[in-house]
């Protein structure tokens, strides 16, 4: 009994390990299921992994040898995608318009076995509530919906109005999580130390253990949520 857990320890702790540095080899594209192929390799990965765990009968170096399999027929779609327009075409597929100029193509739904109620939940996805506000919707090849509203229903912006822009100084970022100083991301920032120790002195807190969380806004404050008590 007790063996068999150790054996089922390994297994698990050496199948997540192959799994973690494999899925940093694909990059983020894997994470974000951005094609079809992406999003059946993350499920042919996870049953592979599942086996490896659960099925003695079937060899570990058997396991990881078919993830290696799979890593390499993903680089190389990746690679063929960034080399060819056709094969990208191929593997991935082409965004397909659902609705046009206000109207919606019944063709490209047939085509796509694609039913109103579909449409509807992905135009509310977008929060669009109505088809009458919609110009343009454009199916995308890893099945969400990219929508275009007519020009009477988009956002007003201020250079509609005319109103001063003001460039942000920086990109919102932690500082301060738990109570320690993110260093990296001041690093990044051309930022230290003594510059948060004096945002924090104006804001009435002298003790960094004192911050919970803190986060720099893109005019260059600091926005900081302190410890329950």
């Amino acid at each position: 009994m007790i063996l068999n857990l150790l054996e089922i320890l390994a297994r698990s702790l050496g199948t997540f390990s192959v799994l973690l540095l494999l899925v940093r080899v694909l990059g983020k594209n894997q994470l974000n299921h951005l094609t079809f192929f992406h999003y059946v390799t993350g499920i042919t990965f996870g049953s592979i992994a599942a086996n490896i765990i659960i099925d003695k009968n079937i060899r570990v170096i058997d396991g990881f040898t078919s993830l290696g399999v799979w890593t390499g027929a993903a680089l190389l779609v990746g690679y063929l995608n960034q080399k060819s327009a056709k094969a990208r075409l191929i593997l991935d597929g082409e965004p397909t318009i659902v609705i046009k100029k206000g109207r919606i193509v019944e063709e490209a739904m047939r085509a796509m076995r694609f039913n109103m109620n579909d449409l509807s939940m992905l135009l509310r996805n977008n929060n669009v509530f109505s088809i009458k506000d919609v110009d343009y919707a454009i199916l995308e090849p890893n099945g969400r919906l990219s929508v275009l509203k007519k020009s009477e229903y988009q956002m007003v912006t201020k250079k509609d109005i005319r109103l001063p822009v003001n460039q942000p100084l920086y990109l919102p970022t932690d500082i301060i999580v738990d109570g320690k100083i993110v260093k990296q991301n001041l690093r990044k920032l051309n930022l230290n130390r003594e510059w948060v120790d004096n945002q924090l002195k104006k804001t009435g807190v002298h003790s960094i253990h004192d911050v919970f969380y803190a986060e720099i806004q893109s005019d260059g404050t600091l926005y900081i949520d302190k410890r329950e008590k």
